[in-house]
């Protein structure tokens, strides 16, 4: 109960401001949560696609591959299932690359999205939190000026006290949104690259597979012949 009282009274003594900086936390938490489950959710689809993927394109089973690709919607798939497309009108390996890349370019967006916005709000909490220091200490020597001077230091330090707690807020807010904004982009940045890894694999795996072809062509031409 005295903990519950004394961040009540922390909070009622800083002033208005605390209000915009507690919408802000809010606000910043939301977005966190949000991204921190699609990111982990993102994570966990694309791993097992990845599992279920590899092995049918080592042993060549496009069939089935092209089956797994079509009932997942997770970003690995998706850039797979490109380039199965592309392949199946264009065996250059350039082709095939830039049809992965144009995938990967339309799923970055949903990866990345809202995440930035957790350090504006960062900056945003650490501003707020001055400007009302600011305007306290403005309120209190505009006080304290019209004061009994028996009463003055007392008066000056009860109000810088409490015009102190909308900064203190302010960084409290602000330090925590840019330690889940770095986690946040610390796992964004493994995501995409896996995704990355992914088509490095697909097209050594189908430049291996168009080898043995282009071998076949060359010896049957002297036969033609």
């Amino acid at each position: 109960m005295d903990m519950y009282t004394t961040v009540v009274s922390f909070f009622q003594q800083g002033g208005p401001f605390m209000y915009p900086i507690a919408i802000v936390l809010g606000i910043g938490l939301a977005i966190a949560l949000e991204r921190f489950a699609y990111l982990m959710n993102q994570m966990r689809v694309n791993r097992r696609d990845y599992e279920k993927i590899l092995p049918l394109l080592k042993q060549k089973r496009a069939r089935e591959l092209a089956e797994v690709t079509r009932k997942s919607k997770s970003a690995m798939a998706r850039i797979v299932a490109d380039g199965m497309n592309r392949r199946s009108s264009s065996r250059r390996r350039s082709d095939i690359e830039y049809a992965m890349e144009e995938g990967l370019l339309e799923i970055l967006p949903n990866i990345e999205r809202r995440t930035p916005y957790l350090a504006t709000f960062a900056n945003i909490a650490t501003l707020l939190g001055l400007l009302g220091t600011i305007i306290g200490l403005i309120a209190a020597f505009t006080a304290v000026a019209n004061a009994d001077p028996a009463e003055k230091a007392t008066l000056l330090s009860q109000s810088i006290s409490i015009a102190m707690n909308t900064t203190a807020f302010g960084l409290m807010v602000a330090i925590p949104l840019l330690l889940v904004h770095s986690m946040l982009q610390s796992k964004t940045a493994a995501i995409v690259e896996s995704l990355e890894i992914a088509v490095v694999k697909f097209l050594n795996l189908m430049d291996g597979d168009a080898a043995p072809q282009a071998g076949a062509q060359k010896a049957a031409a002297p036969a033609k012949a």
